[in-house]
């Protein structure tokens, strides 16, 4: 026997349990996709799904750090990712994405991207990249990445925390080795926030790959270039750092010391 959550006239199946509040709640949360496989029992095909860059909300204040906000939104979290390569000409692309998020409302900001190359003669691409990545970081006020040691990234943790320490620059390595498929590990963490209308994007994004990878992406695997989508996806799911709002009206409080015991 299959009951879909809501029947054909719109009525819960279940309304003691589930009203039609909750389902459309749910809805909001996993997304269209999971919601009609999962809930309405209606499997949609992989070569139906696509992620519309007409989905995206774009956006073009700065990250307020004293008020922890993005224009009206308040940002609980941030995640920094590497997906890393060599760099040269041929390679695959080797990028770093910054997320804020706003957790209570779950909605992810994707405030900045960053592809680096390295020329094809440069006997340590590797650390040329970190050099580029560390003032990246400080410009944003970061001192946390999380970095995919796969294969050619293994070696990063060590050579960035190295350069780090000679330009005297705090860091926090989260090494992230991932077993899911590229595919997948894209679509479970953009698609639902995407068709739901969670995600933003900062305008300055319009003007690298990004986009042109959300168009000829396919969770099938036949698209080109899509390491952009899966530094996002990374950033989108990495272990989070807190943010707070800096208070500006902290007062120095004093105990009182003069009593007898």
């Amino acid at each position: 026997m299959k009951i879909p959550i809501i029947d054909n006239d719109g009525k819960p199946a279940w309304p003691e349990l589930f009203s039609l509040e909750k389902i459309n709640e749910l809805k909001n949360i996993v997304g269209p996709r999971h919601f009609s496989a999962q809930m309405m029992l209606e499997y949609v095909p992989e070569e139906r799904i696509c992620l519309d860059p007409g989905a995206i909300n774009f956006y073009d204040e700065d990250f307020d750090v004293r008020l922890a906000r993005i224009g009206a939104h308040t940002i609980s979290s941030v995640g920094f990712y590497w997906d890393p390569s060599s760099g040269h000409t041929k390679s695959d692309g080797s990028v770093c994405a910054l997320v804020y998020q706003d957790e209570k409302n779950r909605t992810a900001f994707v405030h900045d991207i960053l592809y680096t190359n390295v020329s094809d003669d440069d006997l340590y691409p590797m650390a040329s990249q970190c050099e580029t990545i560390l003032d990246f970081m400080r410009q944003h006020n970061l001192i946390r990445i999380g970095i995919e040691t796969n294969g050619i990234g293994n070696t990063l943790p060590e050579i960035i925390r190295t350069i780090a320490g000679k330009k005297q620059i705090p860091i926090n390595i989260v090494q992230i080795s991932n077993r899911t498929k590229k595919e997948t590990r894209i679509l479970n963490a953009i698609e639902p926030i995407l068709t739901t209308g969670r995600l933003y994007m900062r305008e300055k994004i319009r003007q690298t790959m990004l986009l042109s990878e959300m168009l000829a992406w396919s969770p099938t695997g036949s698209c080109e270039h899509d390491d952009g989508l899966d530094a996002v996806a990374g950033a989108l799911t990495m272990p989070s750092w807190p943010i707070r709002a800096i208070n500006q009206h902290n007062q120095i409080v004093r105990a009182k010391t003069e009593f007898n015991i």
